[in-house]
């Protein structure tokens, strides 16, 4: 069975626990881990010495504040830049961007500012061999009012945007709140997608049978549509962190120490 890239997302396995750095991204790297995500920016030479790879970054914050709002758009394009000539020099693949929150905009003028917000950014970044991605959040629970609550909302903006630097971060646990249909909706859109987020629904805990995903299902469909993106693991495990990160591992095929 062959296996996909998969990292670890720093913020949700470190989020109930004090950890000691350097080890537990040693320890996490010897569970299986090949990337992590968000981690802090002081850890990366850690993260490095123990075999991860630096695999996203958050390009800017709050997400509540993002490019549906032209008034945001200097400001914004200010931190991605740097963000993105962060990444540049140290060898970060992704930075995540956000459309913000709605504010009663209909979805078409959100639409047409992230577009125009994104666009420079995105031929920015594939000059620098970075890739933005445009995170799908859910609006029922963790983000209330976020625009970019549904795959086609941000679907409208890669494909308007039409560069291979920009693509959507598809965040599983969200879109099985918002909207469901998973396996559908991720083959109709697998071109536009750049990274794949795991994390059990609800609750965005283990990838066990408490949650509502079939985890191998999905993983069986990303590897049937030829899928070579990373899966990053989401989640906020609720008991042992490397245990709980080689329980979901094995859904899309390890690897496995």
């Amino acid at each position: 069975m062959s296996g996909f890239r998969q990292s670890f997302a720093w913020w949700s396995f470190t989020a109930r626990r004090e950890v000691e750095g350097p080890a537990f991204l040693a320890q996490m790297a010897a569970g299986g881990a090949q990337g992590v995500e968000m981690a802090p920016e002081e850890l990366w030479p850690a993260a490095r010495d123990a075999g991860l790879a630096l695999v996203t970054l958050t390009g800017h914050q709050p997400l509540e504040i993002g490019f549906n709002d032209r008034d945001n758009h200097l400001k914004l394009q200010d931190k991605v830049r740097a963000s993105i000539a962060l990444a540049q020099t140290h060898g970060v693949e992704k930075v995540i961007v956000f459309s913000g929150d709605r504010k009663g905009r209909s979805d078409a003028e959100g639409i047409a500012n992230t577009v125009e917000g994104l666009a420079p950014l995105a031929q920015e970044a594939e000059a620098a061999g970075v890739m933005l991605l445009l995170e799908l959040l859910n609006s029922k629970v963790d983000h209330p009012d976020q625009q970019c609550d549904h795959t086609a909302w941000g679907a409208q903006v890669v494909t308007q945007v039409n560069s291979p630097a920009l693509r959507l971060l598809y965040d599983a646990y969200h879109m099985q709140l918002m909207e469901g249909d998973l396996l559908r909706t991720i083959r109709a859109n697998l071109p536009l997608i750049g990274h794949i987020h795991t994390g059990g629904a609800p609750g965005r805990r283990d990838l066990d049978d408490r949650q509502e995903i079939h985890w191998p299902a999905v993983a069986g469909l990303l590897r049937h549509l030829g899928y070579e993106g990373w899966v990053g693991h989401e989640f906020i495990p609720r008991d042992d962190p490397v245990g709980a990160l080689r329980q979901a591992m094995d859904h899309f095929g390890g690897p496995r120490p």
